[in-house]
């Protein structure tokens, strides 16, 4: 497919620009440029499907994360052999985690309600003291097993339209935060070796002092807005974190 076919073909979809780009050019990658072959420039590719620096850089972000492309510094742009990928991690929901592993995800909410941010979550969220955030607490569950504690805290004017916070805390957070126009794009997140103290550990259904995993998250929509931070303590007994990663050789 030539430059000037694949540039339409970006220009022809109501998806994001940066993904209709980076599409044409895994297309272009494999179909005929080999490995470690340099990809145009940010300004050759700008030119040639005419798009913004940003969108190229997008792209290009992109088609690092699925492997396809590594950058030198000074250098470029290059294609990635079959054998190099970059370390990325998804982000996904725990009910996605849940149905991944073939099991049911459910859930049950012990607190749901609107409360001013506390200081510790503000700094996270970007929010002042005296803003209100949407506070759920909900054991997370698989196949009617208790799997985790969730603590999650969501900015309220994203859900205005929402005056019984218990609806929000019976279905999926993320696809409330899709309806709003914030829907989920990247996180920070942190794991950490934690123990459960007697009330999380009754609501786990384990005894004190079990061990758990930590998670610490913030979640940032395409805007780059902060539009959740969670806390969630997973039972160690009956959760893990499976993570690939791909070594990249030559760099």
């Amino acid at each position: 497919m030539s430059q000037d076919q694949l540039a339409a073909e970006v220009q022809g979809h109501h998806a994001p620009k940066y993904e209709e780009l980076r599409a044409a050019l895994a297309d272009d990658i494999n179909r005929r440029l080999r490995p470690h072959e340099a990809l145009p420039s940010e300004r050759d590719l700008m030119r040639a499907y005419g798009v913004s620096r940003m969108t190229v850089r997008e792209a290009l972000t992109r088609l690092v994360d699925d492997g396809l492309v590594y950058r030198v510094h000074g250098a470029g742009t290059f294609v990635a052999d079959p054998a190099t990928i970059s370390k990325s991690l998804h982000l996904t929901s725990f009910s996605e985690d849940i149905r991944a592993r073939d099991m049911t995800p459910g859930s049950r909410t012990v607190s749901a309600e609107r409360v001013p941010v506390p200081e510790v979550v503000s700094t996270h969220l970007g929010l002042t003291t005296g803003q209100m955030v949407v506070h759920l607490e909900r054991v997370r569950t698989a196949d009617g097993v208790p799997m985790a504690l969730e603590h999650v805290w969501l900015p309220a004017g994203l859900f205005v339209a929402i005056v019984d916070v218990d609806d929000l805390a019976a279905g999926s957070v993320y696809d409330r935060l899709v309806e709003a126009g914030a829907a989920p794009e990247r996180a920070e997140q942190s794991i950490r070796a934690g123990v459960l103290p007697a009330r999380e550990a009754a609501l786990l259904d384990v005894a004190p002092g079990s061990p758990a995993l930590v998670v610490s998250r913030t979640t940032y929509d395409l805007r780059g807005r902060a539009v959740e931070r969670a806390e969630s303590s997973y039972r160690a007994d009956r959760y893990d974190f499976q993570l690939t990663v791909h070594r990249r050789r030559g760099t």
